[in-house]
């Protein structure tokens, strides 16, 4: 069986595949601060509340934007199930070519999310990441990596406007009923919400011009359920699409590993 991690600024989502199949995947808190005892405690009680033996696991594969945690992880790899992960870094085998000024700048995280989406669609493609920032990835109908866009999150915008103004009360970030708010939560609910996809539909077309193609777009990220209906661009919302790119990718460098 296969493991995948992908470690983000704000929760590290795990995945399990036999084979092809995800058969289960969890979400934590990133937190630079936990042990490896720790992690390798919650690890394990992870997959025995799936009734997978650590004997089980014959590959990690992880795309971590947080350097501080990345030791601890594969310290965890190397006692728990006596293997050394796959990090997706420059040199790993991706499937896509990188054409940017400096392809070290691109994050673990977007190349794998390029490689689900071009193994998936084809190109061009978009993949939008609605996660702490907002991220967009460019994929041509050649599978290269053409470049993207970075904008502040849904949840970064709404932080920032509850610390900024002292009358606005923290809430919940949820879809009104209406655009026209009618007292002072719904108008932030639509700002946050309906703003956000209105951004997202309009980079989208602005990429599609610039490309001079009609790409395919999926949404993927912790918002992608809350923005992605309520965008007109979008096609597909797969909140999995990065544990499927981290599948593919270990599955490209598996020969060169053994």
């Amino acid at each position: 069986m296969l493991l995948v991690m992908d470690v983000g600024n704000s929760h590290t989502k795990l995945g399990l595949f036999d084979g092809e199949t995800l058969i289960a995947n969890w979400r934590l808190v990133t937190t630079t601060s936990r042990t490896i005892d720790e992690f390798r405690i919650m690890l394990n009680a992870l997959l025995m509340q799936e009734d997978v033996s650590t004997k089980s696991i014959t590959g990690v594969c992880i795309a971590s934007v947080v350097p501080p945690v990345n030791n601890t992880i594969e310290a965890v790899c190397k006692t728990l199930f006596k293997i050394t992960p796959v990090f997706v870094v420059p040199g790993v085998r991706t499937g896509i070519t990188i054409k940017v000024e400096n392809p070290k700048e691109v994050g673990a995280d977007r190349i794998v999310n390029s490689v689900a989406a071009a193994e998936e669609f084809g190109g061009p493609v978009i993949v939008v990441d609605l996660g702490t920032a907002t991220k967009f990835e460019v994929i041509s109908e050649n599978s290269e990596y053409l470049g993207g866009i970075i904008a502040p999150g849904v949840q970064i915008s709404a932080d920032a406007l509850f610390d900024r103004c002292a009358k606005l009360a923290r809430i919940e970030i949820a879809t009104p009923d209406h655009v026209i708010g009618k007292d002072t939560v719904s108008h932030i609910r639509a700002g946050l919400t309906y703003g956000n996809a209105d951004m997202v539909d309009g980079l989208i077309a602005r990429i599609a011009h610039e490309m001079r193609a009609d790409p395919k777009v999926v949404a993927t990220g912790g918002f992608a359920p809350l923005i992605g209906p309520l965008c007109r661009r979008i096609d597909r919302v797969d909140s999995l699409l990065t544990l499927k790119g981290l599948r593919a990718v270990f599955v490209k460098n598996e020969k060169a590993i053994a």
